[in-house]
Order: C-alpha cells, then structure tokens, then sequence
C-alpha cells in the first residue's frame, strides 16, 4: 500500500473528520441546540417516578441552596 501524500491524504483526513462530526452530531449538538424536545422527553419518562422514593440513604431531595426566603424587612 502506498503511503498517503498531498490530497490524498487530506482526503484521509478530512473524511476522519466529517465522520467523527456526523457520529457525534445528534448524541452531543442537537441536546444543546434543541433542548425542548429532550426536556419533553424527560418529562415524560419521569412522570411516574417520585423522587423522594428514590432518593438514597433517607436523604432530602436536592433544594436550591441560593434560594433565600424573603425577609419582611420595614426600611
């Protein structure tokens, strides 16, 4: 086999690249360009779960830690 040189080898090369691109396009891209058709999907899958069933070790379910309550505040 004759080694790849001049376009040949930028042909090697830039189909290495388009495949990589075109496998990696609907698992890694198309989530973050179009992220209501996932969320709607998760919804659905998760309707029937309660979270606090699940939750390990009697733990609480994960609240906001920024979330600060209003203060009643007579400035």
């Amino acid at each position: 086999m004759a080694p790849l040189v001049g376009w040949r080898y930028a042909l090697f090369i830039g189909g290495l690249v388009g495949t990589l691109g075109l496998a990696t396009y609907p698992i890694i891209i198309d989530p973050m360009m179009n992220p209501e058709k996932w969320k709607k999907i998760q919804e659905q899958t998760r309707s029937k779960i309660r979270q606090e069933d699940i939750q390990p070790g009697n733990m609480n379910v994960w609240t906001d830690p920024f979330d600060r309550k209003k203060q009643n505040s007579t400035n």
